[in-house]
């Protein structure tokens, strides 16, 4: 047989079968404009690999950090177009073929993380705290990351001025999978953007220039407790598709509801098993529990926000939040609506638990990272409050809570890197008395993040919190509404604590100096600062940008 029939074989067999003609395989149709936000940080992460190939070691700060800030600009830039054109609201729709939601909440938590990650590179690039190292500048990560600690060539690194600019093409990876977090429509692509997410997150951690063992250590303990997060969502990602026959959020959905119409025949009845839905669920749920930080999945924060470089801490603390909380959000209200009355009783418990034991948790600390950690697990119980309310309003207050704390959250992260003493950042609390006298702007500043931090009036989280607590209320929660005021009492003790230790101690004789920062940690602290005084003292445009977007797409 010649190779000509042979291919005349392979080909008549691949496209006939004894019932007739089969149809050729269709071309995806994607929607590259109304993906360009991903599209675009996407190719910059791949064009910043290249850039750490091809570009002199000299250069490729400069390189990275122009690439990063032009990717970010230009991507929060096609999210407001995509908004403009009523992607958002009256245009909203699944796109990519099903893969990705174009709608209010996507684009408004996707202009939220990428202005926050261009913010967070701003604190990346800083290099001019600690005292040059044989006369040539030093950032905050390692100058070998991959050399074994105090080793010849660890030392030989630093002597030649080696910096690790991996970590702009690391962050824009990040940043993509938490682009596309929330706004999956599917839990194939939910999963994939958890690990683009996590896994540059995992090696960030690692890369602390000071302390580098307990850097490390933070990196190891957040990869392993993060891989068995993500067993528990790709395993209840199994149990649903083996309820429901797919992956589609919709399709889940209209099968909770108890529409088979859409359902391939020969699998209705095999489908709808209750216990596969509720074990399924609950797994997701908790995978999206952990990201967010709260308890009883919350053991892994404390130890990383502390061990892990603080700008890394303070990016991984405010953008992987808000996207958590969009994926969680989406996954509650579009797959999982049939489910509210078994789901909301297991989310109070949480809230009230995640409440309650980041504030009292928090009073114990004397590390200003770890009580910032367990302030984001506070921080996480009141969102899960506006998460409850299963209302419009309570989207639309998440979104809004999320947008102002992000800010918040990563400007008090920056102020952190300014307090430094000989070892490097002067975290023990014991070390900022007296910081007030000694420095009053950078004092004051950090006063305003707590403040916010607290729920104080005319700051970005007095608004937020009134609003999640105002819709949980209408949502018939009055008795988390209850328990969310008096965590914030709770917490506002501690955070009064700092402010009090900072303006009324006595300066010690050798405290911590304060390091003049250059134009971009001071543009990056400045930047909080405005978000949360505008948020705070106007915030009915925000609040109302944030109803307008809080429409989930089916």
């Amino acid at each position: 047989m010649t190779a000509t029939a042979v291919h005349s074989l392979w080909t008549s067999g691949a496209w006939t079968s004894a019932a007739g003609p089969i149809d050729k395989i269709s071309t995806p149709h994607i929607e590259y404009a109304q993906i360009s936000p991903v599209l675009v940080v996407l190719g910059a992460a791949i064009l910043g690999i290249l850039v750490e190939a091809f570009v002199p070691r000299r250069a490729r700060r400069t390189t990275q950090l122009l690439l990063s800030v032009i990717a970010l600009a230009g991507a929060f830039a096609a999210v407001v177009v995509l908004a403009a054109q009523g992607y958002g609201t009256t245009k909203a729709h699944i796109a990519a073929m099903g893969a990705l939601a174009v709608d209010g909440p996507a684009l408004f938590l996707q202009g939220t993380i990428l202005l926050v990650g261009l913010v967070a590179v701003f604190t990346f690039a800083e290099h001019k705290l600690d005292p040059q190292t044989h006369g040539k500048p030093v950032d905050s990560f390692a100058a070998q990351p991959a050399a074994v600690p105090g080793s010849e060539s660890e030392q030989a690194a630093v002597k030649a001025g080696f910096t690790t600019t991996e970590v702009f093409p690391l962050s824009l990876f990040a940043l993509a999978g938490m682009l596309v977090f929330p706004a999956a429509n599917d839990l194939l692509t939910l999963f994939v953007a958890l690990e683009v997410l996590s896994l540059p997150l995992y090696l960030l951690c690692a890369l602390a220039r000071r302390k580098r063992l307990l850097s490390q250590e933070a990196a190891v303990k957040y990869f392993l407790l993060g891989a068995f997060s993500s067993a528990f969502l790709l395993f209840g990602i199994a149990l649903l598709y083996g309820y429901a026959g797919s992956m589609s959020y919709g399709v889940i959905a209209r099968v909770v509801e108890g529409d088979l119409t859409s359902i391939n025949p020969a699998l209705a009845d095999t489908m709808g098993n209750d216990a596969l839905l509720l074990i399924g669920g609950a797994l997701i749920v908790m995978g999206l529990l952990f990201k967010v930080g709260a308890v009883p999945f919350h053991m892994w924060t404390p130890d990383v926000y502390q061990g892990a470089p603080t700008p890394v801490t303070g990016f991984m603390a405010a953008a992987t939040k808000v996207a958590a909380f969009g994926a969680l959000l989406r996954l509650l209200y579009v797959v999982l609506p049939g489910l509210r009355w078994d789901w909301r009783p297991v989310m109070w418990g949480v809230a009230i638990i995640t409440m309650l034991g980041g504030a009292i948790i928090a009073i114990t600390q004397t590390d200003i990272k770890r009580l910032l950690a367990y302030s984001s697990v506070a921080h996480a119980g009141f969102i899960l409050a506006g998460v409850i309310a299963t209302n419009p309003d309570g989207v639309s207050s998440v979104l809004f809570y999320l947008g102002g704390y992000s800010f918040v959250t990563i400007g008090a992260f920056a102020v952190v890197t300014l307090v430094r003493d000989a070892g490097g950042e002067a975290t023990h609390l014991s070390k900022w008395a007296g910081l007030g006298r000694r420095s009053p702007l950078v004092a004051a500043v950090f006063g305003i993040f707590l403040l916010a931090f607290a729920g104080i009036p005319l700051t970005s989280g007095f608004a937020g919190k009134f609003a999640v607590f105002k819709a949980a209320a209408e949502g018939g929660a009055i008795p988390l509404v209850i328990v969310g005021v008096l965590s914030s009492a709770i917490a506002a003790f501690f955070y009064i604590r700092v402010i009090v230790l900072m303006f009324f101690s006595e300066p010690k004789p050798d405290g911590p100096a304060v390091a003049v920062p250059s134009v971009l940690t001071t543009t990056a602290i400045a930047l909080g600062v405005v978000v949360t005084v505008v948020l705070g003292v106007a915030p009915q445009y925000f609040l109302d940008l944030a109803g307008s977007a809080g429409v989930f797409v089916r």
